[in-house]
């Protein structure tokens, strides 16, 4: 079961979301760049260690009572989310960050929920629209290609805004909370799940390991718990609601952890032979530091909930 903790038990850093929030509109350009890269050279990994049958996952599970297997526990995180989000049928959905359509499937055909889905990666757009017209919810889920810091939806539009392990990737924070006010309906629930440090990494080992961690999985900066709720007040949430759910992510991190461990070798000789491109090995080094840091207390996985 989730801990539910203090918003202020993780306090907020001298800095701003460690490695820094803002960022030109050239330096942006080229993080989006690295974001494409990232996940049309990652695909094939996710698709052969990760992805389980018709669960299009590119996060974590959850488990918890009767749930026991990989497929369970990345359905589960869904359904985790949704029940925070109090999902209801008919409800418009905008899932910022959506991959390949994974969770919006899901919302569509559980929660019989209107999913509008967003990545900036076009690969991934395209593989959604290939795979919706296999599907048959009543409400089929929309994919368009748009940066979620600045959806190209007016005020008051949805009511409720997903974000699944996806604002990692995003340079600013606030952005994502600013606009995700905006696009909310009053009344309207934002949650997210995510992975966020508990203070700033000091020392120089804390500071390698988690900087190995981000820039293989193509992630800016992290934020703490406490600006999280910072961010979010000043966008105007209220009802903030913050769990540490790390007991029942753990074991999914730690499977990724075995699997990138188990092959590091061979992943090394591949570099070596030029077999897999910087990008791909960077994945499966920041696949072994996510869960090295994660043991020595550096982060939490985090849900977090506000209303509109």
């Amino acid at each position: 079961m989730a801990r539910t903790v203090s918003l202020d038990s993780s306090p907020a850093s001298a800095c701003d979301a460690w490695r820094g929030a803002s960022r030109d509109e050239a330096q942006r350009a080229a993080h989006g760049t690295s974001i494409d890269r990232y996940y049309d050279q990652t695909w094939l990994d996710y698709r052969f260690v990760w992805l389980s049958g018709r669960h299009l996952a590119f996060h974590f599970g959850h488990y918890g009572d009767h749930v026991r297997t990989h497929a369970q526990a990345l359905a589960n995180a869904n359904r985790v989310l949704a029940q925070r989000a109090r999902v209801r049928p008919g409800e418009r959905v905008l899932d910022a960050g959506c991959g390949v359509g994974g969770s919006a499937f899901w919302l569509a055909h559980e929660c019989d929920a209107a999913v509008i889905g967003v990545t900036r990666v076009a690969s991934q757009v395209a593989q959604a629209r290939n795979l919706a017209a296999g599907q048959t919810p009543r409400h089929q889920p929309i994919f368009l290609q748009a940066d979620y810091t600045v959806p190209p939806f007016r005020s008051s539009t949805f009511d409720v805004v997903w974000a699944l392990e996806s604002l990692c990737h995003a340079p600013d924070k606030a952005a994502f909370y600013r606009e995700a006010a905006r696009v909310l309906r009053p009344g309207g629930r934002l949650v997210l799940a995510e992975y966020m440090l508990t203070g700033e990494p000091r020392d120089g080992t804390a500071r390698r390991m988690v900087t190995e961690w981000l820039d293989g999985w193509a992630m800016p900066n992290l934020a703490t718990p406490g600006q999280h709720r910072e961010y979010a007040r000043a966008a105007g949430f209220d009802a903030l609601h913050f769990e540490d759910a790390t007991p029942t992510v753990e074991r999914s991190l730690r499977r990724l952890y075995r699997i990138a461990t188990l092959t590091y070798p061979l992943a090394l000789t591949a570099r070596g032979l030029r077999l897999r491109s910087a990008v791909q090995h960077g994945n499966v080094i920041a696949a072994i530091r996510q869960y090295q840091a994660l043991r020595r207390g550096y982060w939490v996985y985090g849900i977090f909930c506000a209303v509109r």
